[in-house]
């Protein structure tokens, strides 16, 4: 079974409601990126932590987060986690509310809140089965959230109700063939949460199917090799003194399929409501 399919086999494929309670008890005992954090859990100092590793190994996303488009925005985020992305959304202006299927990081995120002072409405909710109502976010955003479900494109389905005519959906998935995936491979390295109970990897076509729902879409591959803090000995020290570095002098042009996130800004048509209510 390769790493692109769910973790169970045909034959024992489990309900999507039992697939939701291995997924739910999975992320209420796995905090992302946990492995570098030195303060408490729950401290300031810890989403500090958190804060700067992420945006230091995701280059491309502080300044999508912290864009004034965004201020007075009612933007949703589906698998919120403890609420690093949310947080600069909160920043620049805009009104959040922030789900997870797991309680853990929905009490993490009212802590990372409070701590910054920030308001946000949080609660604990599956993000293929949302109790909003149609047409009530002006953003959705799920950033690492899609290969996890059980059902993704259920999911696509509820991000795309409720978002408004002319809303944006701003979406990310791994890529199937990207360098990261091949490097793991190769180096027998696995990748954070490969043992996670669903995971899924996407190439460009899939991503696009599975965003059918949606008449504009745009792809951007993101996420190129940084210097990594997790890995040591002799496998870390070729990756980063030797892969790193030889991989960022390759023409962007080139590699740029490669990378690591397929990013997807995928807009609601503005005629697709009006539409609905001509034919009811």
């Amino acid at each position: 079974m390769t790493t692109s399919e769910l973790r169970y086999p045909v034959s024992e494929a489990p309900t999507n409601q039992a697939l939701a309670d291995a997924i739910r008890d999975y992320w209420n005992s796995h905090i992302h990126d946990l492995e570098i954090a030195t303060h408490p859990v729950g401290t300031k100092g810890f989403f500090d932590e958190l804060d700067e590793y992420r945006f230091d190994k995701l280059r491309y996303l502080p300044q999508l987060l912290a864009s004034e488009r965004y201020r007075g925005k009612q933007l949703l985020e589906v698998g919120c986690g403890v609420g690093t992305d949310l947080v600069r959304f909160a920043r620049a202006g805009a009104n959040v509310t922030g789900i997870d299927l797991a309680e853990t990081s929905i009490d993490l995120a009212r802590k990372n809140f409070a701590q910054n002072g920030l308001q946000g409405k949080l609660q604990v909710m599956n993000g293929e089965a949302m109790s909003f109502a149609d047409n009530s976010f002006d953003v959705v955003y799920a950033h690492g959230v899609l290969q996890y479900t059980a059902d993704a494109a259920g999911m696509i389905r509820e991000i795309h109700r409720v978002l408004k005519p002319g809303g944006q959906a701003i979406l990310m998935v791994y890529n199937k063939y990207s360098w990261l995936n091949a490097l793991s491979k190769l180096m027998k390295v696995d990748l954070e949460h490969e043992d996670a109970p669903a995971l899924r990897k996407y190439s460009i076509r899939e991503f696009r199917r599975l965003l059918q729902p949606f008449r504009q879409v745009r792809l951007a591959p993101e996420r190129f090799p940084v210097i990594s803090r997790l890995h040591g000995g002799l496998k870390g020290a070729l990756y980063n003194q030797l892969f790193v570095r030889a991989f960022n002098v390759l023409p962007r042009a080139l590699v740029r399929p490669l990378g690591w996130h397929l990013m997807a800004f995928a807009e609601k048509h503005v005629a697709e409501q009006q539409g609905n209510h001509a034919t009811a």
